[in-house]
């Protein structure tokens, strides 16, 4: 499966719940800190739902 490297580029400060409990999820808990993840539909989906936030790449 493919890899994506997924970096949080802007505050959590002022997201909703829901946003600040993705970022967790997806391991992101601080600034601009960086996880490597396999591509599925679930990450994917989590993605999409705080992509204002993060920087995603395709390793």
């Amino acid at each position: 499966m493919a890899k994506i490297r997924i970096t949080q580029t802007k505050s959590r400060i002022g997201s909703t719940a829901r946003q600040k409990r993705t970022l967790d999820a997806l391991g992101l808990r601080k600034m601009h800190k960086r996880v490597e993840m396999e591509t599925s539909p679930q990450i994917l989906g989590m993605v999409n739902k705080v992509r204002h936030l993060v920087k995603v790449e395709e390793l």
